[in-house]
């Protein structure tokens, strides 16, 4: 299972979705898909974007774990 950390980074920079959004121009909805880790994929762009936005690496947002 993969685990999404975007909410974890959101929350220490009080971020909102929209603030992501318009920073990232990732749409809305994937954000918040993201956010509540319902999302069953993910462009490599808007992964790129949000990197970028959190100065941090993929394995940051993302995490495999058992299960």
């Amino acid at each position: 299972m993969i685990k999404c950390h975007l909410s974890r980074l959101m929350g220490e920079r009080k971020m909102k979705v929209v603030d992501v959004s318009r920073a990232t121009g990732i749409h809305r909805n994937m954000i918040t898909l993201l956010y509540k880790e319902t999302a069953t994929r993910i462009e490599l762009e808007d992964l790129e974007k949000l990197c970028k936005l959190f100065d941090c690496k993929v394995s940051d947002l993302l995490e495999m774990v058992p299960g």
